[in-house]
Order: C-alpha cells, then sequence, then structure tokens
C-alpha cells in the first residue's frame, strides 16, 4: 500500500501518493527430462494423475520427453510447480524410478 504526504501551498492542498508496483507472482515451467528407465505408462499416469492431462495429452508428452529429451508438462506458480515436482520425484523414487524432474522460471 502506498503511502499519502500531504502538501500545504498557499493556493490549495495538494494530496501526493507513492505508487507501489506490485508484480504478477511468476510463472515455472516444470521440464520432465527423458531417462532410459522410467516406463512411458508410468509418465503417461503421472501426467494424467497429477498433472491433469487428458490422455491424448499426456501421450503426446511423453512422446515430446522421450524423442526431445524433455518436455514442459505444465506452466504453474513456483508452489504449485514445487509441489507437482516434489509428488512425481516421490511417486517415482518409491517405483524404482529415476524421472528427472526440473522446474525454470517462465
Amino acid at each position: 500500500m502506498g503511502r499519502v504526504k500531504t502538501i500545504h501551498s498557499d493556493e490549495a492542498e495538494v494530496l501526493e501518493k507513492d505508487h507501489i508496483v506490485e508484480e504478477e507472482p511468476g510463472r515455472y515451467k516444470v521440464i520432465f527430462v527423458n531417462d532410459d528407465k522410467t516406463p512411458m505408462d508410468f509418465v503417461v499416469e503421472i501426467l494424467q494423475k497429477i498433472f491433469r492431462h487428458s490422455i491424448d495429452s499426456a501421450n503426446h508428452v511423453m512422446l515430446s520427453v522421450h524423442t526431445d529429451g524433455a518436455a514442459v508438462v505444465g506452466v504453474y506458480s513456483f508452489e504449485i510447480a514445487e509441489q507437482k515436482s516434489v509428488e512425481t520425484t516421490i511417486l517415482a523414487r518409491n517405483n524404482g524410478f529415476p524421472l528427472q524432474v526440473k522446474i525454470e522460471k517462465e
């Protein structure tokens, strides 16, 4: 919130307000990195359960990860990107898979 300061002059009283510019929160990309051990069907399942992709979208993104080496799976506020990244990593490790997840500022 800005400060309001009153300036008195002979002719009029002038109110001046300092403006504070509030920036929109940053957006962060969640990126899956391809590996040789994590099964494609597991990646599709994660994309559907955690990232709420449709089956078609999940298959498309999974193929992008596989063929391009990495792909953006979603863009969120930092807190949500971090939470989804942690959930994915825990689920992958609990199933014995080394799926790597990165977060980058958009």
